[in-house]
């Protein structure tokens, strides 16, 4: 067994009930909270992006998927500004939430394929960046 053959083992990714509990149903509890009122959608995404970012890091840690290392972060760091526009701290105005959700989306798939096409699909030694 090769070590990239051990490491896909390990991928919550690459395993389809893993892969729905860590980012499926996250991410289908923020589809369905789009039409809940701020208060609850900010809890609700609030928490599927702490959920996601944090399913992110530990897979990095576990496995070395590329993506991980990078999406894991972001989301995390997507838990402010939808804290921030979810209790008015700030207002991204009347559409703030839709370009949350874009921000959110098209961001963490972009981050996924970007860097998975530079540096492979799992960030192994010899394809490290430097």
């Amino acid at each position: 067994m090769t070590e990239l053959d051990s490491t896909a083992d390990k991928d919550w990714v690459s395993n389809r009930r893993n892969y729905i509990v860590a980012w499926g149903i996250p991410t289908a509890a923020m589809v369905i909270a789009i039409w809940f009122p701020p208060l609850a959608k900010t809890l609700v995404w609030s928490a599927s992006l702490i959920w996601m970012g944090s399913a992110c890091l530990f897979n990095a840690r576990r496995c070395g998927r590329t993506h991980c290392y990078f999406t894991g972060p972001f989301s995390l760091m997507m838990v402010i500004p939808v804290v921030l526009h979810g209790f008015d701290i700030t207002s991204f105005g009347p559409g703030g939430w839709t370009w949350l959700g874009m921000i959110i989306g098209i961001g963490g798939g972009g981050i996924w394929i970007f860097t998975e096409l530079v540096w492979g699909k799992f960030l192994l030694k010899e394809n490290a960046p430097s």
